[in-house]
């Protein structure tokens, strides 16, 4: 069980005006913060400066300092910094141990706050650390979604809640899933050599064995199999690698003696078939019945269930499923929105007003009783919403885009007729 981000001071009036420092502990955390933290908005933090002073003898010294400062913000950035890959032939990787903090975030901006180190409007890089606190006010005030992201960050939560490996013949990807992030924490890549008739099988089954002691020792240094909070392990795979993976695993715990793995993966372990033996297949992999059953209450699960809903919807029923910022907030309007998908990327716009938009439409579809789902952009089922627009409904009764469209502007020209009218009678009197 992971701890949550802590909750250092709240002070947030009726208008929404006022400040909420937190206190970040891990990778979610860092997340969470990424999606609060906007441009203009004021934030102050630990940060570290080089000073340069000079003595009474001309000598300059360097030291560094450690200071707060207050920045208004320019920039934000986050990275999740996985390794891309590892060596091809070798299980070893230089990532971070799993349940460790490896996400970075960067806040750029000029000095607000007196500094006796530091002048008014230099330009400084806040780097945020874990278990130091960050005090953010909102340039626009905190809107009903941004409230809603402290109080969902500060929910005790878990780390990792399933594992997986999804694999091909030679290569393997090793994914933790945790509420709000996917992070690859390690790959491998093993040439397997074809059957040939010169060479018959054997090529191919030694290097199909290097490929599976590889992927062994992958999988005990980057899935975390003994942590209660682990609940899946899922092994996925095209035809029938993820069996052959399967059989190493056991059998290589059982030759080691390795109670703990040999626990795990007689009640954790769930095989599964993908189509793709690539990081894009956890999409169907959360949408399986063995994944769903296990999972079906977590975010991330639900995240792909519906999804995979309105994809089934468009199909079958296309006046049901309205996707595209303008489209949805028409099916809005009307109060026809059953279920709101909308990916957190639009609500790190830096145009006050779009994120404005989106802020009403989520809050429309909630107080017509409508289910509202935000999608992180960090799960592969989000990068699917994004490439999808990023917001995408399901409606509770038919509509006919072409009708609607049409009933808007023929209402746009009608206003346009009652203004001149309006404004003909105002010349007349």
């Amino acid at each position: 069980m992971r701890s949550k981000m802590k909750l250092v001071s709240r002070h947030i009036d009726k208008h929404g005006a006022g400040h909420v420092t937190l206190r970040p502990e891990d990778d979610e955390d860092m997340w969470h913060l990424y999606n609060l933290i906007q441009v203009g908005d004021s934030v102050r933090a630990p940060a570290v400066r080089r000073v340069q002073t000079v003595s009474s003898t001309g000598s300059t010294e360097s030291q560094r300092v450690r200071l707060n400062l207050t920045v208004e913000v320019s920039r934000v950035d986050f990275s999740s910094a996985a390794p891309a890959a590892s060596a091809p032939e070798s299980g070893a990787a230089d990532s971070v141990a799993p349940g460790s903090t490896s996400a970075a975030l960067h806040i750029a901006g000029r000095v607000t706050s007196e500094n006796p180190h530091v002048k008014l409007g230099a330009f400084h890089t806040l780097d945020v650390e874990a278990n130091r606190d960050v005090r953010i006010e909102k340039a626009d005030g905190w809107d009903s979604v941004a409230v809603a992201r402290v109080e969902e960050a500060i929910i005790p939560g878990k780390g990792a809640e399933v594992g997986a490996v999804v694999c091909g013949e030679g290569i393997a990807a090793f994914c933790l899933l945790s509420q709000h992030m996917t992070l690859v924490a390690n790959r491998i890549n093993v040439p397997i050599p074809r059957k040939s008739a010169a060479s018959g099988a054997s090529q191919h089954e030694k290097g199909m064995t290097k490929f599976y002691a590889t992927l062994y020792d992958s999988f005990v240094r980057h899935i975390p199999f003994a942590n209660a909070g682990l609940r899946v392990i899922v092994i996925a795979s095209p035809g029938w690698v993820r069996d052959g993976v399967h059989t190493y695993l056991v059998e290589e715990a059982n030759r080691r003696g390795d109670k703990p793995l040999q626990r795990a993966l007689r009640e954790k372990v769930v095989k599964v078939h993908v189509s793709s033996p690539h990081v894009h297949s956890l999409v169907e992999v959360l949408k399986s019945p063995e994944i769903v059953a296990q999972l079906k209450e977590t975010k991330f699960a639900r995240e792909g269930i519906v999804l995979d809903r309105f994809f089934k919807m468009l199909g079958s029923d296309e006046m049901r499923a309205w996707y595209g910022p303008d489209h949805v907030c028409l099916a809005a309007d009307r109060g026809a929105i059953g279920t709101l998908l909308i990916s957190d990327d639009l609500f790190r716009s830096s145009d006050p007003v779009t994120r404005k938009r989106y802020v009403e439409v989520v809050e429309a579809v909630q107080q017509k009783g409508g289910e509202v789902v935000i999608f992180s952009s960090m799960h592969e089922s989000g990068q699917q919403l994004n490439q999808l627009t990023g917001i995408a409904a399901i409606l509770t009764f038919p509509l006919d885009v072409e009708v609607v469209e049409a009933e808007e502007r023929e209402a746009a020209e009608e206003e346009k007729r009652r203004q001149a009218a309006l404004e003909e009678q105002s010349e007349l009197d």
